[in-house]
């Protein structure tokens, strides 16, 4: 009643701040998300997320696609490849199954992670999929595993 932040803003961090995007538990979702405010999935997505700001997928959220945001919090499950500019946290019973790209990493050791770990520079974390298609390690030529 005196304050003026509604419960969804709290449960998401993002108080002060009526960008955010739910999508509610029992709920489905097929098709691709863009996104420039944060983005919370407790029900199932069958699609991808393109997401300039913070893509949280709560503890009964399912994801079934690529992830592509600035920072990301796990705590359902994604099978899928994700890409995070900034901090991917993979907390509690999260789990992940696809591999990242990310500038920072923090996984809870109650967490599963199934797939292939790239840490990625700030410089680096500005490239698009086509420029890392072209990148050479040693003698292997590496291909993108994410598509957006």
């Amino acid at each position: 009643m005196f304050n003026s932040r509604s419960k969804q803003e709290t449960a998401l961090g993002v108080v002060g701040s009526s960008s955010a995007s739910i999508i509610a538990p029992g709920a489905t979702l097929k098709g691709d998300i863009n996104s420039t405010g944060d983005l919370r999935i407790d029900g199932h997505l069958y699609g991808n997320i393109n997401c300039t700001a913070k893509v949280i997928i709560g503890a009964n959220g399912i994801v079934e696609g690529d992830i592509s945001s600035k920072n990301a919090d796990i705590l359902g499950k994604v099978k899928g490849n994700v890409r995070v500019k900034e901090l991917l946290q993979i907390k509690g019973e999260g789990h992940l199954d696809g591999n990242m790209h990310v500038a920072r990493l923090q996984i809870e050791a109650s967490a599963h992670f199934n797939g292939q770990c790239h840490m990625v520079t700030d410089n680096n974390s500005q490239e698009s999929n086509a420029d890392l298609g072209s990148r050479v390690l040693g003698s292997k030529l590496l291909k993108p595993t994410l598509s957006i």
